[in-house]
């Protein structure tokens, strides 16, 4: 009998992700560069939880990093251990100086905000890496810092990075103690070639010596002792030098103060889960704000990348930013009707202003959430169109075990956005930026404020148990990107890695938080991969488009990890940017 071909009636393979979603049983680290989760990933092997690994991996960014973080910057964080009541943030963010107002400012400078230290508040990283560490951690700052070590003793420079440093190669110059770290051979490194920071790893040897002269006050003081001698100790020396000589305002007396603010996180729920995000002193509560205002729509019906969904989605969070513009600002200053805010009876007010048909030409109308807290209060500021650039920044890291340990934290400030610190190789937190200058504003300058900061990581837990921390670079971008990929995984049922991976929009219309605090009305950025035919609706709908590429940076960077029902873990991390996710 002859042979007859056999019919191949399987469907055809596809490859629906570019990279798979990675997972494991016992833990796993993503975090926005694959060295720092590397780093991570080597406090589990000796034994650490997630706090542990996550802390690691965020002090690796800041040495892996540096146009994007410093170990002198800011470090938000949250995070949450089976036992305790709920999460909690540290918000590692500096305070501006405290005999510094506002009218000495524009005094000095106008509505200029230069490059440098006229934007130094008092560096908050170290104390929130190390605060966290020993409340939350069972490793010691030694094992902590010892891959941290070396790569400070160098590593490989990437693109992105060749890239930066090439592009601020004149500014850089004029820096001695940055020019000596950056330019090595007297230009930019190239890809491949190895930077080395020894003064970043001589501090980081500082610190462990220290806290091994201190044993005697157990594990946790002795790594506080260690965090000492940035603010009162050897190293605040060096730092107050250095603004004497660059002509910064933080004192002895701004350093000796500063101490993290520990707080419990913003809350609402989505579809049964319980979101928790960083307070008002950030952008944080723009998450849980914006998915208030989705969740009575049948999103998952509208279908990942439609039109209906881009639209909604896009005018709820432009509702979010218009209050965010109004209300948010340092709750320390400010009052801020955050309760209000986050009610969902609020929520269903504004979303009375959406409409399917139009997109908002501008930022709407700040709302009144005062009466959702049973009083009365100001009404929001209303931001005026600004124009320019405002500066790269941050990065993400987050960390996760089986026995329900999670941690999130999103480190910041660029190591090449000011003088680095003759002896420390680091900066001091140039955060100042995302203050406003304007009288008026919630987050206009005064002495001892936070800025309203862009960095933000946030945590989604279920009955109890945390499910997902998760997060991103990308200014103001972030949160944009956060609740687009909570949709994807909640509404759409995507596996991790596929949620960060599908193509994002980004609004532009509404301020940008880094000075000049530019605010361009109606314009929606989209990814080169969203429909021709959503685009043009898009557009046709009022929205002013502008196209990105396929795969885009400005899109922000996403990493995350969840908790899948068997007790699995599974990590995803954005080809956007250098980031990965390991896991065992």
């Amino acid at each position: 009998m002859p042979d007859v071909p056999i019919e191949n009636t399987a469907p055809a393979v596809g490859v629906t992700q570019g990279r798979p979603a990675i997972l494991g049983k016992r833990w796993m680290v993503s975090s926005s560069h694959y060295l720092a989760s590397q780093a991570g990933a080597r406090m589990f092997e000796r034994g650490g939880n997630a706090i542990d690994a996550g802390v690691a991996a965020g002090i690796a960014l800041n040495v892996l990093e540096r146009h994007l973080t410093d170990f002198g910057g800011v470090a938000p964080i949250i995070l949450f251990r089976p036992g305790m009541d709920g999460p909690e943030t540290i918000d590692g963010l500096g305070r501006w100086p405290a005999k510094f107002t506002l009218d000495d400012y524009r005094y000095r400078y106008g509505d200029d905000m230069p490059i440098g230290v006229p934007r130094s508040v008092t560096p908050a990283a170290v104390d929130a890496w190390l605060t966290a560490l020993a409340r939350h951690g069972t490793l010691t700052l030694e094992e902590i810092l010892a891959p941290n070590i070396e790569l400070a003793e160098g590593f490989p420079v990437y693109p992105r990075l060749a890239r930066a440093i090439a592009m601020l190669e004149e500014r850089l110059r004029g820096w001695p103690t940055s020019a000596a770290v950056f330019l090595p051979h007297g230009r930019a490194p190239r890809v491949g070639e190895i930077l080395v920071q020894k003064d970043l790893a001589a501090l980081f040897r500082l610190l462990v010596q220290t806290e091994r002269s201190r044993s005697a006050l157990g594990r946790a003081g002795a790594i506080m002792a260690a965090r000492d001698v940035i603010y009162e100790g050897f190293a605040a020396n060096l730092i107050l030098g250095s603004q004497t000589r660059y002509g910064g305002m933080v004192t002895e007396r701004d350093l000796a103060e500063y101490h993290v603010s520990i707080a419990p996180p913003v809350h609402t729920t989505y579809r049964g889960i319980d979101v928790y995000a960083c307070g008002p002193w950030s952008q944080g509560p723009l998450v849980p704000m914006t998915l208030n205002l989705l969740e009575p729509y049948d999103v998952a019906s509208m279908g990942p990348g439609s039109l209906a969904f881009l639209h909604t989605y896009t005018e709820a969070f432009k509702l979010a930013a218009a209050d965010r513009e109004g209300f948010f600002g340092d709750p320390d200053q400010v009052d801020v009707p955050i309760r209000g805010l986050l009610d969902k009876g609020y929520a269903q007010e504004r979303r009375d202003l959406i409409r399917d048909d139009r997109a908002w030409p501008e930022l709407p109308p700040p709302g009144d959430p005062w009466p959702y807290e049973g009083r009365s209060g100001p009404p929001g500021y209303v931001p005026r169109v600004a124009s320019g650039v405002g500066a790269p920044d941050t990065s993400y890291c987050c960390a996760m075990d089986a026995e329900g340990n999670a941690f999130s934290a999103t480190p910041s400030d660029p190591g090449l956005g000011s003088p680095l610190v003759d002896g420390l190789g680091i900066i001091v937190s140039t955060r100042g930026a995302q203050l406003w200058t304007t009288p008026g504003h919630p987050s206009a300058i005064a002495p001892r404020k936070r800025p309203r900061l862009t960095p933000n990581p946030a945590l989604l837990m279920r009955d109890g148990r945390a499910l997902m921390p998760f997060g991103c670079p990308g200014e103001d971008a972030q949160c944009q990107a956060m609740v687009q990929t909570v949709c994807n995984v909640v509404d759409f049922e995507m596996n991790l890695q596929a949620a960060i991976e599908a193509p994002r929009v980004i609004s532009r219309s509404f301020p940008w938080t880094f000075h000049p605090h530019a605010y361009e009305p109606g314009v929606l950025t989209i990814e080169g991969r969203i429909a021709r035919d959503v685009r043009d609706g898009l557009a046709s709908l009022g929205h002013l488009i502008r196209d990105l590429p396929d795969f885009s940076p400005a899109a922000a960077g996403m990493c995350a990890i969840r908790r899948l029902e068997p007790g699995t873990l599974e990590g995803g991390a954005d080809p956007r940017r250098e980031s990965y996710a390991i896991g065992w």
